[in-house]
């Protein structure tokens, strides 16, 4: 049998099996909460991000949906720092230069607190002084860190970063830690929506 799963990845969870940077002191990891012999994730997502991952023992897969040559749209939910303008939404729309070169046109919006959204432990750290804000961005390459990046070119630096999508694939009805099993999609075919197993924690 070949696995396809979607995981809610908390915060504070290195986006790998293994910490193998800290044998001391080991830092939660995926194998804390999957146990699937031959799965790997499809793509990265760093430590201090939450939310989706895709992970699979099937090679093909794995490589069409990390590799950033398809240009799989992502989608993130992203708590910044103040209020972004029209000016600010059209800069990330357009392409922000960043010091390995402008980034690739990107979906911007502002949005309310995503619906049913869990609390973060441990909690930002908001000023008092400071509004904060959701800013919906949607990208289509995966640079290092890129998300928080691009916030902070435009003076609104990210607090808390949320992956909510991956191509047609969503993180909706998963808990932080939660995994459920996907359908298998064709390589070549577009991806399915459903799942097919229930939540596990």
């Amino acid at each position: 049998m070949s696995w396809f799963i979607r995981f809610n990845k908390p915060y504070d969870v290195l986006p790998q099996f293994t910490d193998r940077a800290n044998a001391d002191s080991p830092r939660s990891t995926l194998s804390d909460f999957i146990d699937l012999p031959g799965v790997y994730p499809a793509g990265r997502l760093d430590r201090d991000s939450e939310g989706l991952m895709l992970l699979t023992d099937n090679g093909k897969l794995q490589a069409q949906i990390s590799d950033p040559k398809h240009k799989m749209a992502k989608t993130y939910w992203v708590q910044v720092e103040g209020i972004p303008d029209g000016a600010v939404l059209k800069a990330l729309r357009d392409g922000i230069e960043l010091k390995d070169g402008l980034t690739r046109p990107a979906k911007a919006r502002l949005i309310d607190e995503p619906e049913g959204l869990w609390p973060r432990n441990p909690p930002i750290r908001a000023r008092q002084t400071v509004p904060d804000s959701w800013v919906e961005l949607t990208i289509r390459e995966g640079r290092n860190r890129q998300i928080r990046r691009m916030t902070a070119a435009v003076g609104h630096p990210t607090l808390r970063l949320i992956r909510a999508r991956i191509g047609d694939w969503f993180l909706d009805g998963l808990d932080p830690g939660q995994w459920d099993s996907l359908p298998m999609p064709s390589i070549s075919a577009a991806p399915a929506r459903k799942r097919d197993r229930r939540p596990r924690r």
